[in-house]
């Protein structure tokens, strides 16, 4: 019985790999306000950038209402919005949010692809990426990243 389980653990694994969506493919269910939206290679590093926040403690904010609630207590950072969130009146609000506090934004194509960066196994709307020494360089190439995205004005 152990072995079938760990079988079946396995084909889990590669059904998963099969169902890997290309670039094009996420972007296309995005909704109509994911503006600016990251390009295929920041997002990627904001991504290793998130990983490398969740291995911290208390150096990645995930969800709205913690995002939110950190943002209005004065934190600083990157936000990562996902694109294809539904409900879209779920994340409407938090870009004016950040402009507000002067954070930097973008939306990233998958809540899938950005719950399992934060290391977990459900999908997440929102992430607010604070900066530490350990992954300092990347937290910078993304900020530079995200700051040369176009504003949707």
């Amino acid at each position: 019985m152990g072995k079938d389980k760990k079988e079946k653990r396995q084909s889990d694994v590669n059904d998963e790999t099969e169902k890997e969506e290309s670039w094009e493919e996420k972007t296309k269910y995005l909704c109509s306000i994911a503006k600016p939206l990251a390009t295929k290679k920041l997002t990627k590093r904001l991504y290793k950038t998130i990983r490398k926040a969740s291995k911290q403690k208390n150096f990645l904010r995930k969800g709205v209402r913690e995002v939110q609630k950190f943002i209005r207590k004065g934190e600083k950072g990157i936000v990562v919005l996902a694109g294809d969130v539904s409900p879209l009146d779920v994340i409407s609000h938090m870009p004016v949010v950040c402009e507000d506090a002067d954070i930097p934004y973008c939306y990233a194509p998958s809540k899938d692809d950005l719950g399992s960066a934060c290391g977990s196994k459900r999908p997440t709307c929102m992430v607010l990426v604070k900066t530490h020494t350990d992954y300092k360089d990347y937290f910078d190439e993304c900020v530079a990243g995200v700051k040369e995205l176009p504003l949707p004005y």
